[in-house]
């Protein structure tokens, strides 16, 4: 039986509750003990305990102050599904206290602040992992595995967007849980949420293990839908009625690579649409595309057939050769189709053995500063903005990656040699 991690839990709202009831109560059996729960609210911390405890467990202990939970011999990790605000803050006291962190996605406010959370695992020798969900979806870890295999040929440009209809759920959150992410797009405009689309790409196109991102720039499209919803649908009545938003409807990045490739990032979250990651790869033998859930592979077709090419759409299931191990034989089912399983399966198997995790501090910092650094690039009419080496210049031969069935790394004898 493997060692339960002793964890605690920082941040009960909409996620936090959701990772609660479809993650950590499921694996409490084998895998993990609630010891304690935080929320600035108390009484959100006090429900949480009371799930636990209904759910056969021990009641964890409760507080309002994340310190408290970090004071604790008892804990071993802290996973913190805060507000975008404090993430960084409650991740560097954690590491200082000797904690492991598991720290939720959104964006950055500074650069500085992703060097100070990248100064406090170099100092204090603590692990920290940030847990992008999307690294581990099935479509994207397949062609990791086709990318490592050579099967796409030689990458040279990828795409990814957060394009998710927020406007309803703005409406109904302001002065609730979610309010925060409505704040922001009162007063910031920019690519806020990128590491759900950035994060596997990143991967895969071996960010911070022998390739690095160069220049980043953005643009920005007027705000206007969110107003008018607001207006609409909202009323007269409504809080929101009359604010002027900051957040253009449409932001568009561009990120360029040491190792050749281009990246383009969209955020889409204020007009009508469906939910969408983009995710987009493209080789010089094949490529893979979300929006028609397809692979296309060179030479499997035959373009003298008239209408050939309709049967390249939806055809992604027909390649199980390429399936990635963790989900050859599936996965757990969760409100986001097995992915919150894995990636904190991935997290508590770092904490259990104390090894270097999967997606580490390094990328936590290169995924969200992507949110300042476009920040900066719009004020500029998208002029191109420098992007920091978190790695100081150890992306060019890494020697920390630790070689597991969650590992998404480039490893082996190519380790830090990028192939483009």
């Amino acid at each position: 039986m493997k060692k339960k991690v002793r964890l605690a839990v920082a941040g009960f709202g909409e996620r936090g509750n959701c990772v609660l009831d479809d993650v950590l109560i499921p694996m409490q059996q084998d895998e993990v003990e609630i010891v304690a729960v935080c929320d600035i609210r108390v009484e959100r911390a006090q429900a949480a305990a009371d799930k636990v405890e209904k759910s056969g467990a021990p009641r964890p202990f409760v507080t309002a102050d994340y310190r408290e939970i970090l004071k604790m011999d008892t804990v071993e990790a802290v996973y913190i599904a805060t507000d975008w605000e404090v993430h960084t803050e409650i991740a560097i006291a954690a590491m200082k206290a000797g904690k492991y962190a598991g720290m939720e996605v959104g964006g950055t406010y500074s650069v500085a602040e992703c060097y100070d959370l990248v100064k406090a695992y170099e100092e204090t020798g603590t692990e920290c992992m940030f847990l992008e969900n999307c690294c581990y979806g099935q479509r994207e870890l397949r062609a990791l595995n086709m990318v490592r295999k050579g099967v796409l040929g030689k990458i040279v440009h990828c795409s990814g967007a957060y394009g998710h209809d927020l406007r309803k759920s703005f409406l109904e959150a302001h002065g609730k849980d979610r309010a925060y992410r409505v704040k922001n797009y009162m007063t910031r405009n920019c690519e806020n949420y990128p590491t759900h689309e950035l994060g596997p790409i990143a991967k895969l196109l071996d960010i911070n293990n022998g390739n690095k991102f160069l220049t980043l720039s953005s643009f920005s499209s007027s705000a206007k839908g969110l107003k008018e919803y607001v207006t609409e649908e909202g009323g007269p009545e409504h809080p929101l009625y009359g604010v002027d938003f900051t957040q253009g409807d449409i932001v568009t990045t561009v990120l360029t690579c040491s190792g050749g490739q281009t990246v383009i990032l969209t955020l889409d979250t204020t007009l009508p649409r469906y939910y969408c990651r983009g995710f987009t790869v493209r080789g010089t033998r094949g490529g893979c595309f979300e929006e028609n859930a397809s692979i296309f592979l060179d030479k499997t077709y035959d373009d003298k057939v008239e209408g050939n090419w309709k049967t390249q759409w939806g055809n992604e299931t027909n390649y199980p050769e390429y399936e990635h191990p963790l989900w050859k034989d599936g996965v757990a089912d969760d409100m986001h189709g097995g992915i919150d399983h894995l990636v904190f399966a991935a997290f508590l198997e770092a904490v259990r053995t104390n090894s270097h995790p999967p997606i580490d501090v390094y990328d936590a910092a290169t995924y969200m500063c992507v949110t300042a650094l476009s920040e900066q690039s719009i004020a500029m009419g998208g002029a191109p903005v420098a992007f920091p080496d978190f790695t100081n210049g150890k992306f060019v031969c890494r020697t920390d990656i630790v070689e597991n069935e969650y590992t998404l790394d480039r490893v082996g004898a190519d380790r830090g040699l990028h192939i483009v």
